[in-house]
């Protein structure tokens, strides 16, 4: 545990239980009796910590406020009502996988935890009413998870076996890892593959191994990486890019017009409620996916490739229940 995580417990546990034992501190921080002592020291000089043993209590706990600078420990500082808006911060970085923010995050996790303890409501009430659902989240392997996220941070390239499920295969690979992206409560590495000798997106749970290599990793510029994954819809993607133009049914249109598919897309209202939407895309298999889930509610216009797998699809669709 960092010591800045430590001090963060030590102000959460005396807050909440007003009165602690040395022995259930040291426990609790899982540290020797000189370093807690060291602790509460250097809480009670550097941070002005209004920390005093009771001998009759036989216990560490909060006094009245000091004299001087208003006790505060360092880091980032919110009011009540800020620390409950950013309760879904918390939840969610509760949930980031293991092995790339962990040691990090602890520390903010303490502190807002603390504040909303000192609100209105306990943190612990304020979080069982709000819920926070990842009902397509793919579990990843914690080790591989770290091996990407590690050999990202430190530039240097990745050996994997990756599986691919659309054709139902794995295949050994030499990447430069360039980006972690959180899509859609899935993470992806976009890396230079050094097999195609070109940019590609991993499904990070899809990483069956995954192992550290000493040579430097290739170095893809910013404004070519940005342009291969921002051109087309979805994660997939890629140098070709077509436009799909969609029709939307004007109770669709009420959900649609709301929602933003791409950064360049095209949209306008028709005279009877419908809505047009035009996006660009570089691979059709999310896009697909996503249009299928609006059933009889969309047509699609063009391009005339699109259209054509739509339709099969719904008409296999169709098959299975005739």
């Amino acid at each position: 545990m960092e010591r800045l995580e430590r001090f963060y417990k030590i102000d959460r546990l005396l807050k909440d239980r007003k009165l602690v034992p040395f022995a259930e501190l040291q426990e609790a921080l899982e540290v020797s009796r000189a370093t807690l002592k060291r602790d509460l020291e250097y809480m009670r000089e550097r941070f002005n910590a209004p920390i005093e043993w009771d001998r009759e209590a036989n216990g560490y706990r909060f006094a009245r406020p000091r004299s001087g600078p208003r006790y505060e420990l360092p880091g980032l500082w919110f009011s009540s009502e800020e620390a409950h808006a950013l309760l879904t911060m918390q939840q969610l970085l509760a949930n980031l996988e293991p092995g790339l923010l962990g040691p990090h995050v602890r520390p903010l996790l303490e502190r807002l935890r603390a504040i909303l303890g000192m609100g209105d409501h306990a943190w612990q009430e304020v979080e069982k009413r709000i819920r926070i659902l990842q009902p397509g989240r793919r579990e990843s392997k914690a080790e591989h998870f770290g091996v990407v996220a590690n050999a990202l941070l430190r530039r240097t390239r990745l050996k994997i076996r990756h599986y691919h499920r659309i054709e139902d295969r794995e295949t050994e690979r030499e990447i430069s890892p360039q980006r972690l992206v959180h899509y859609r409560d899935n993470w992806y590495l976009d890396a230079w593959c050094h097999l195609r000798d070109d940019l590609r997106s991993f499904s990070v749970d899809a990483i069956r191994e995954a192992a550290p290599l000493e040579a430097r990793a290739k170095e893809v510029a910013r404004a070519e990486l940005d342009e291969y994954t921002k051109s087309g819809y979805g994660i997939f993607s890629g140098r070709k890019v077509e436009w799909a133009k969609l029709k939307f049914s004007p109770v669709a249109a009420r959900w649609v017009s709301a929602q933003s598919w791409h950064s360049r897309q095209r949209a306008k209202f028709e005279a009877d409620g419908s809505y047009l939407l035009e996006i660009p895309y570089a691979d059709d298999r999310e896009l697909a996916m996503e249009i299928l889930k609006f059933g009889a509610d969309v047509e699609v216009l063009a391009p005339q490739s699109l259209r054509g797998k739509v339709k099969e699809q719904l008409g296999s669709a169709l098959a299975r229940y005739a």
